[in-house]
């Protein structure tokens, strides 16, 4: 009986500190609800501009947000989640997570059992849960003879430089600049033999679409142009 009595205080503790925990928002746009945070996770449901959601926390950096909308629970990234701070709507951020109530979650295993189970891709966890990079095996490290990297940021724009100079010749430069929700990265190479090759890539948040164009040592040259995935 005394075990019974504390095991049901222990369940109202935890569901008084999950209560808690969760911060009412809104959606500043219409945004897929995945079932982990990144786009390469499936999506559970759309969450509409304005609609009411429930913050849970998000992951350390507060980049994707662990939210409930409806009877729905998954992530969005924290440029879709607005609260109110010091009486203003904002968007969430780290600046004003601690002062809403928005504390720092994980994603694992035990969540994805929690949530979906009965979701067609439930038992493709181990597809989901794999790093990008870790499916290719370790890269080898490269082979560089000196490297430098400066940043300059000034009115309201940075500009980011990177050199390096591999152990048999050749050299790669590449300068980023971003501002106003826009950034310009352009990488040109040469190689130990002379051959050159370029890439230049400019990406939009407004426009939600990176637009790349790359030119080859022989002067061919391709173009295209990538719209993200929300």
């Amino acid at each position: 009986m005394i075990k019974r009595l504390f095991i049901a205080i222990a369940l109202v503790i935890s569901m008084a500190s999950m209560a808690a925990a969760a911060t009412v928002a809104v959606a500043t746009g219409n945004v897929n609800l995945r079932a982990g945070p990144s786009t390469a996770y499936p999506v559970v449901a759309v969450v509409p501009v304005g609609a009411r959601i429930v913050t849970h926390g998000c992951l350390s950096g507060y980049i994707w947000c662990d939210i409930g909308f409806g009877s729905y629970r998954g992530w969005v990234s924290a440029r879709y989640v607005q609260v109110v701070y010091s009486g203003a709507p904002v968007v969430l951020s780290p600046a004003v997570a601690a002062g809403v109530g928005v504390a720092v979650v994980a994603f694992n295993k035990a969540y994805w059992d929690n949530y979906y189970v009965g979701y067609p891709w439930y038992r493709s966890w181990s597809v989901y849960a794999v790093p990008p990079r870790a499916a290719y095996g370790v890269y080898p490290r490269a082979r560089v003879d000196s490297y430098g990297r400066s940043v300059e940021c000034a009115d309201g724009s940075c500009t980011a430089t990177r050199g390096v100079t591999g152990i048999y010749g050749g050299s790669s430069q590449q300068t980023r600049t971003c501002a106003d929700g826009t950034c310009t990265a352009t990488r040109n190479t040469v190689g130990p033999h002379g051959g050159t090759a370029s890439r230049t890539r400019t990406c939009s948040r407004a426009d939600a679409s990176c637009s790349i164009t790359r030119t080859g040592p022989r002067g061919g040259t391709v173009s295209g142009t990538r719209f993200f995935r929300q």
